[in-house]
């Protein structure tokens, strides 16, 4: 048994661990992937501190921008501190070594990224994300964590109100393992590959540690609220970073005339381009005006992934694009300390709500997120252990997922019914939603579930068994693709993220966060 049990190994989860060491705790990282594949390393445009490098900017104007994206359903408190701690966030990763961009002058570089008020932005080309992962896990390891990769989460051990532990599918022999802690924290990232081919986020964001937290009892929060990039390249979903419109990017319709505001929200943004789309137009992004020797020096990826995916070179061409699927607003409900509703369960980063985001997030906080809440969670999670005086012994194994999953006999294939649904959320569930649709979709997953029994796995094999876990993501996203929905029908109004075309106007009585908990096997939303 260790003090802190940390799943997931992206950023947040590094953080954590990191911090949780540092204090003094015994710590152990579980992973369903490798480190360096987390989504982290998929934000590219920055990581938001009002440090002023390049004009003007203040921790107030920050707070501001933030809790006007948030469109009244954020926790203040929460922001303040988001806010006012990210300048001294950007010294402690410039002091381990991050290799941010930097001015003439030295000074780490920033760009103004949609809905911010100044050039906040701190960035390393538009590999942020990746380089800041990077530079955790080398810290990691310099720091001797034992993080364990290839585990898949399957359920969480709770004893007398209290997490004790985790129960895990080894994904490379097929067995089932239970590692016990005196406190454990979730950093298992969102769900938005719900979406499936229409979401930015790698094909493990699939809502795992949500979905066991529930299941144990823990309550979520705001699961109706989804981001929608507005730059995913027209056939892959990849991300094009927000950092190609934050240097000066236009975005273009058909006629190739400039038709919003390209530094708007996300949200507006989004539905913006989709209008234009619904009404038989192509968009693209033009950054060719930016010449090739800045492109190279500032936007290397977004060339490469424009090149690599859509055939174009963005020196030269302008790029297709279509909004998708990017970022859940929504998580595991934590209080001010990161602790979920079940004692000794913490959350931090995307699979968390920490009231920072409210209905739309603000482009460049993610990052933040993850590090001023991961340095955090890992101090409180380990001076929780240090008072844990509950013991848990052995538990019971799950009944093996692997023999459950077997349906030899089945005709039915669950990858054709994951893409229908992910196609039906991204119509009806997307950008722009109303009652009819969503009640559509409402039935069709009621019909899926239905068909849930007699649809499985025909690969007996225990080692390295993807189709297995495909299927347990699979089962994970019908539960949270249900959450979505009702949430979405119950919020009768038009707030950041969640736009109601029968209600296209914000509704102050739903001025509020939304809780959603399990009593038995029904889900309750208040």
């Amino acid at each position: 048994m260790v003090d802190v049990l940390v799943i997931g190994a992206g950023g947040a989860g590094l953080v954590a661990a990191l911090s949780a060491k540092e204090a003094g705790a015994s710590v152990r990282v579980l992973s369903k992937t490798y480190p360096t594949r987390s989504q982290t390393c998929m934000a590219q445009g920055g990581i938001n501190a009002a440090l002023g490098n390049v004009g003007e900017d203040s921790v107030k104007s920050h707070y501001e921008n933030t809790l006007k994206s948030a469109h009244g359903i954020a926790d203040e408190k929460m922001i303040d501190k988001l806010c006012s701690s990210a300048p001294d966030i950007l010294k402690w990763l410039d002091s381990i070594g991050v290799p941010f961009s930097r001015t003439q002058e030295g000074k780490i570089a920033q760009r103004r990224l949609g809905g911010a008020s100044a050039s906040r932005a701190c960035y390393a080309q538009d590999y942020t994300g990746l380089k800041i992962l990077h530079t955790l896990y080398d810290q990691c390891n310099a720091q001797d964590i034992e993080i364990l990769s290839e585990r898949f989460l399957l359920e969480l051990l709770v004893k007398d109100g209290a997490v004790c532990g985790a129960e895990f599918l080894n994904i490379k022999t097929g067995e089932q393992e239970q590692f016990y802690a005196k406190s454990v924290i979730l950093a298992t990232g969102g769900y938005s590959r719900i979406y499936g081919k229409n979401s930015t986020n790698a094909v493990g964001s699939t809502g795992d540690g949500i979905m066991a937290a529930y299941r144990a009892g823990a309550k979520l929060s705001d699961m109706e609220f989804v981001q929608f990039h507005p730059t995913g390249l027209k056939n892959s979903s990849i991300l094009i970073s927000e950092s190609a419109r934050g240097e000066g990017g236009y975005l273009l319709s058909k006629e190739g005339k400039r038709f919003t505001n390209e530094l708007a929200p996300r949200d507006e943004v989004s539905r913006a381009i989709y209008d234009e789309l619904q009404n038989g137009g192509e968009v693209y992004i033009d950054i060719r005006h930016l010449g090739e020797e800045f492109i190279e020096h500032n936007l290397p990826q977004e060339r490469k992934l424009a090149k690599l995916y859509e055939g174009v070179d963005p020196v030269f061409e302008i790029i297709p694009i279509k909004p998708v699927a990017h970022y859940t607003m929504g998580g595991i409900d934590v209080d001010e300390n990161s602790q979920s509703s079940i004692k000794g369960l913490f959350a931090v980063g995307e699979c968390a709500n920490q009231k920072v985001h409210g209905a739309n997030r603000l482009g460049g906080n993610s990052l933040l997120e993850l590090i001023v809440f991961g340095r955090e969670v890992g101090k409180n999670a380990f001076q929780f252990a240090e008072q844990n005086t509950l013991t848990c012994k052995v538990l019971e194994p799950c009944l093996s997922v692997l023999n459950q999953s077997i349906k030899e006999s089945s005709n039915s294939s669950f990858y054709q019914k994951r893409d229908e649904l992910a196609n039906e959320l991204y119509e009806n569930v997307g950008i722009k939603r109303e009652q009819k649709s969503l009640t559509c979709t409402l039935v069709s997953l009621q019909k899926l579930k239905s068909e849930l029994p007699h649809l499985g796995i025909k690969d007996t094999n225990k080692i390295y068994n993807s189709e297995l876990v495909e299927f347990l993501e699979f089962k994970n996203m019908i539960d949270l693709s249900q959450m979505l929905v009702q949430g979405a029908l119950k919020r009768e109004e038009s707030r950041g993220a969640h736009f109601r075309v029968d209600m296209p106007s914000e509704n102050a009585a739903f001025k509020k966060n939304r809780v959603y908990y399990k009593n038995g096997e029904e889900l309750c939303i208040e």
